[in-house]
């Protein structure tokens, strides 16, 4: 996941018009149920720039009836081909292509990220994504199984039914993706929720999976909030599996909700404090850039950041140095122009829970050597900070800051750093730097996470699957793995006749 250079990119446009602002059911747009709205901001300046209808229970429930009417047995969305489903997938990823300066551009005025990152890496990926899945579409299938006896056994993976699918606001238009490419793949129909802080390019895409020919119910979205309509997805006894991306505190409440009310099936893409281990033999110019960008990349609102970076005691000092440096040179600004590598935080709550935290680790002794502050008068910008001779049980060592903060650590021995670096309750990434083989490939059996990336951060392609151990949620998304979650496994067991009747 990586922004590709801004020269060459299409120019932005600064002032997107705000299209759809409604419930989407059935392939229409409502009004919300209670009659409720709430506002939406820009997070560069703080200001309002739309109202969206608030969808609540009555709202989902509404939602799920359509959804179930359209997994019906007989309906067009069950009879249709595999293939054709994947026809779609492949539609809808060409519309998004068509409109991808103005999808970039709503992106950036809603959730802040620059433009370049939005349009290089955020559309990229979520079109590859779609496609990626469109072509799993008619190769989904069972196994014949022999058995004992006159019997011939086979099985079907079958949709699951009704997915409920709740986002997160760090990558809108990418977590979309994620979450619809393998579950209408499979076959199934879908009530999703995006963040409240940042539903206009996920209300934008509804119009266009109807634009593409997706049957009425397959898709439905609602916005709101996770206290009203989030909670009523988790605890709808209509919906049949629940995939939530966001904080493992909420993670803990929706399948809470999933078990009592009836047992959904659950996936959780949750929490991280993904070690970054640095050792002397690596190549250090790469190492630096890289485990800058692995922590700064999206305002370092990024579950999976490098955000614990272990550096080997002969390199630390110039490890520093150079981080602080590169720091210092990170661009700030306006995130539609080219040239700005960092945009605001996602909103008031982020920003001042991201400077609470760096109080914390000043006061608890961490070395603050660049940042610390707000950067500018307006919008919810913090400037790049760095801290050194952080500990392991400093606040900002344990706890997910979700923020432009580096924190870097200094360690010894082969022997401490696997011990030290499993020392928490996440499991979603780490990464090595290092030029022996031997020491990558022992720690990537040692590190207890989803991802271990050796000499890289952020690779997170269609094709490769991605979640945590421990807190860091339940289950896998991409790649095959991530279809898996969007099936039932059926077996049929076929008594064989045994002789010419």
């Amino acid at each position: 996941m990586s922004a590709a250079p801004s020269s060459g990119l299409p120019s932005p446009q600064t002032n997107p018009e705000i299209l759809y602002t409604g419930v989407f059911i059935n392939n229409e747009w409502h009004n919300s149920v209670s009659g409720k709205t709430f506002p939406v901001y820009n997070p560069s300046t703080g200001e309002a720039i739309a109202n969206i209808q608030a969808a609540e229970k009555e709202d989902v429930n509404k939602a799920v009836k359509a959804a179930q009417n359209a997994f019906q047995l007989g309906s067009t969305w069950r009879t249709m081909n595999a293939s054709s489903r994947g026809n779609l997938l492949n539609r809808l990823a060409d519309l998004m292509e068509r409109d991808r300066v103005y999808l970039a551009s709503l992106e950036t005025l809603n959730n802040g990220k620059p433009y370049s990152a939005a349009y290089a890496a955020d559309l990229e990926l979520s079109i590859k994504c779609l496609r990626y899945y469109a072509g799993w579409a008619d190769k989904v299938q069972g196994k014949t199984i022999p058995v004992d006896g006159s019997f011939f056994a086979f099985t079907r993976h079958e949709p699951v039914g009704v997915c409920g699918q709740i986002i997160p606001w760090n990558f809108p238009l990418l977590m979309q993706a994620w979450k619809l490419g393998p579950a209408l793949a499979t076959g199934n129909t879908v009530v999703m929720k995006p963040a409240e802080q940042t539903p206009l390019t996920a209300l934008y895409v509804a119009e266009l999976i109807k634009e593409a020919g997706f049957p009425p119910g397959v898709v439905n979205i609602v916005p709101g909030f996770g206290p009203t309509a989030g909670a009523a997805i988790a605890s709808h006894k209509g919906v049949d599996k629940v995939a939530f991306t966001g904080s493992t505190e909420i993670g803990h409440l929706v399948m809470t909700a999933a078990a009592q009310s009836n047992l959904k099936r659950v996936t959780l893409e949750l929490g991280g404090k993904s070690p970054n281990i640095i050792f002397k033999d690596c190549d250090l110019d790469h190492a630096v850039e890289t485990a800058h960008f692995g922590l700064f990349f999206n305002q370092g609102q990024c579950c999976c950041a490098g955000s614990r970076i272990f550096v080997e005691d002969s390199i630390y000092d110039e490890f520093v140095e150079r981080s602080v440096e590169r720091a210092k040179k990170r661009n700030v600004g306006n995130p539609f122009d080219l040239n700005v590598e960092q945009g605001p935080q996602v909103d008031e709550d982020q920003f001042k829970k991201i400077l609470a935290l760096i109080d914390t680790g000043k006061r608890e002794g961490a070395k603050l050597l660049t940042g610390g502050q707000r950067y500018g008068d307006r919008g919810y910008f913090i400037q790049p900070t760095v801290f050194a001779d952080v500990k392991d049980d400093m606040t900002i060592a344990r706890e997910e800051i979700f923020g432009p903060v580096q924190q870097i650590l200094k360690f010894s021995s082969m022997e401490e750093i696997v011990e030290r670096a499993n020392k928490t309750i996440y499991g979603l990434a780490a990464a090595v730097f290092t030029k022996d083989l031997d020491k990558a490939m022992y720690l990537s059996q040692g590190l207890r996470a989803g991802t271990v990336w050796i000499n890289c951060y952020d690779v997170l392609e269609a094709q490769t699957p991605f979640g945590g151990f421990k807190m860091s949620g339940i289950g896998r998304e991409l790649g095959e793995y991530g279809l898996q979650a969007y099936t039932e496994v059926k077996s049929v067991i076929v008594k064989m006749p045994q002789k010419n009747s």
